[in-house]
């Protein structure tokens, strides 16, 4: 195969999602010339098959092929973003050992407690949880540790899909961040730092698209894959987001928001990461439109989507008296890292209908936006200009408006429905060479779409609400731990 012209043609922008795999063909002016969904490989009570993510590349590639030859023929360069906490545990052999353990994953509460306990003053010992990966590894010795005896390197799930491309590992420092941290703690659990793969920037290729790969796949051999870091990062490029002053709600299966400073904050509960010079404050939800799908499964609504179902149902006649909800139904991460933590509806009346409990489930999902926004905003001395938002809450304006009501600024929509593609090519025509930063391609190829502003009415009624949801929170988290310890064994 003859060498690309790698400041012209397209890039193969990929995002590993929590629910879906996206992958897209983006020109060097940001334009998606072609893209393609597919829904992601299945859960289970013990993980997700990593075979399902490179399945999913595999059909993604094949139906951009199809559906574009010539373009497809001309990607200069790879790059893919994707879904975070989340551990590919991989042997010598560079083959899964078991199923990943996803992000929402809570079997490692116990684990965690026990680490803490050894790890005594370790700076990353108060923010240990059965969400960090080190917790995660900690209950993989205590529960399988013939698998731990053999296990060769932890991967992000990107990082799985570029090592199937290129027979490189590497990850990202971003992505990360929390076990690069504890790395001189592994011997706590039994490992060494080899098992963390060589650390790259977001920009710098990983490796060429190897030979031999399955079609069409092996029409790429040569390309150079770039590292691109999660999709919450990505997608934050893709916004035109890294930058200080502003903050970021990326509204997919779950909710992340964060704002973006030039110097540290710290605040309780939230993530400080470095993302390359600048400072995230806040991190990830375990509710969002998961939730919304909950709901309009619950309702039997959701034949035709959840987005066609939530629209329906917020068009519905609203009662005089609102409905709190609290969205913890698969526990929390940001602010509480509480896998007890449960959702419930308060204040229900005889009268309220669908549309009031739609309402108060995008509402009750504002409202752990706003504590998260103003915990980042007190520890950094400063509000926020405006939020940018992307995922499947942005094609909404209710929930845009909503979501600007509830935390007091405005929110600004991305021009294009998925910025996480548009970040990961970022990620590439920048390791490509067409652009000389991040910066300077953000600059460059990010366009905001629409804009709202809080409404003064709204804003007010909202103030009025969010202390009842803070009591409501207070009050009900015993009788949440009470209940998540009555649960049966699943």
């Amino acid at each position: 195969m003859g060498k690309r012209d790698a400041t012209a043609g397209v890039v193969l922008a990929g995002d590993l999602g929590g629910t879906n795999f996206r992958a897209g063909l983006v020109d060097g002016q940001g334009a998606i010339r072609a893209d393609c969904v597919l829904p992601g490989p299945a859960r289970s009570a013990d993980g997700i098959d990593a075979e399902g993510w490179w399945a999913c590349l595999l059909e993604a590639a094949a139906r951009l092929a199809d559906e574009e030859p010539a373009l497809f023929a001309s990607i200069a360069g790879v790059a893919i973003c994707g879904v975070t906490r989340t551990q590919v545990l991989l042997g010598a052999d560079d083959r899964p050992l078991r199923r990943a353990i996803p992000w929402n994953d809570a079997r490692a509460e116990g684990a965690a407690a026990r680490l803490r306990g050894a790890l005594g003053a370790h700076p990353e010992a108060a923010g240990l949880n059965a969400f960090h990966p080190l917790a995660r590894l900690a209950w993989l010795a205590e529960a399988e540790p013939e698998v731990l005896a053999r296990l060769a390197c932890v991967l992000e799930p990107k990082d799985y899909l570029n090592l199937r491309l290129t027979g490189a590992r590497a990850g990202d420092a971003v992505s990360m961040a929390r076990l690069l941290a504890g790395a001189d703690a592994l011997g706590h659990v039994g490992l060494a730092a080899a098992v963390l793969p060589k650390v790259l920037a977001a920009q710098q290729a990983v490796g060429a698209v190897r030979p031999g790969l399955p079609a069409p796949l092996d029409r790429l051999a040569g390309v150079p894959v770039f590292c691109c870091a999660n999709d919450t990062w990505a997608s934050v490029v893709g916004l035109g987001g890294l930058r200080p002053g502003l903050a970021y709600n990326i509204s997919g299966t779950t909710e992340v928001l964060g704002v973006m400073s030039d110097r540290p904050g710290f605040a309780e509960g939230l993530l400080s990461l470095d993302w390359g010079g600048l400072w995230q404050i806040g991190g990830p939800s375990q509710t969002g439109a998961d939730t919304a799908s909950w709901l309009v499964d619950l309702l039997g609504r959701g034949q035709d989507g959840v987005a066609p179902a939530m629209e329906a149902l917020l068009r519905g006649a609203r009662h005089g008296q609102p409905v709190l909800f609290l969205p913890y139904l698969q526990g929390e991460r940001v602010p509480y890292w509480n896998p007890a933590l449960r959702g419930a509806f308060l204040g229900l009346h005889r009268d309220h209908g669908p549309a009031d409990l739609a309402f108060a489930v995008l509402e009750g999902i504002g409202f752990l936006n706003r504590i998260v926004l103003e915990r980042a905003e007190a520890a950094l001395g400063q509000a926020v200009a405006e939020i940018r938002l992307g995922g499947g809450a942005a094609a909404n304006p209710e929930w845009c408006r909503i979501k600007a009501d509830i935390c007091g600024r405005p929110v600004v929509t991305g021009a294009v429905d998925e910025p996480g593609l548009l970040g990961a090519a970022i990620t590439a025509w920048t390791g490509l060479g067409r652009f000389a930063s991040l910066d300077a391609a953000q600059a460059a190829l990010v366009r905001m779409g629409r804009r709202f502003a809080p409404d003064p009415a709204r804003r007010a009624a909202y103030d009025r609400l969010y202390p009842l949801f803070r009591q409501a929170e207070a009050a009900l988290a015993p009788v949440s731990a009470g209940l998540a310890a009555l649960s049966a064994p699943v």
